[in-house]
């Protein structure tokens, strides 16, 4: 993330490190199909030159993926996982 990264990108940049850090951790097997999708639809959004529209288009796909998360078996993937839910519900907020 550059200097000049506006808070947008700063948020959805730090949802997507939460949710790459659950890819390190030994989850249950349903939660972790869904945090794959969740994480990938993060690091697309993160990547580059996106609208802000498309970017909260995005961020509604990992809050929808993550609703279906019930808990991942681990204490800190479960942490990761809210925090990244508490991200995606300030940035849909702020439209």
């Amino acid at each position: 993330m550059t200097e000049d990264a506006t808070p947008l990108e700063h948020q959805v940049n730090t949802v997507h490190e939460h949710l790459s850090a659950t890819a390190e951790l030994p989850v249950e097997r349903d939660a972790s199909r869904w945090l794959g999708e969740a994480e990938a639809v993060a690091s697309d959004a993160a990547a580059g030159d996106l609208e802000a529209e498309t970017i909260r288009k995005r961020i509604g796909q990992v809050d929808r993926l993550l609703s279906e998360v019930d808990g991942t078996g681990h204490e800190e993937a479960d942490d990761h996982v809210e925090a990244a839910r508490r991200i995606c519900r300030e940035i849909l907020e702020e439209r």
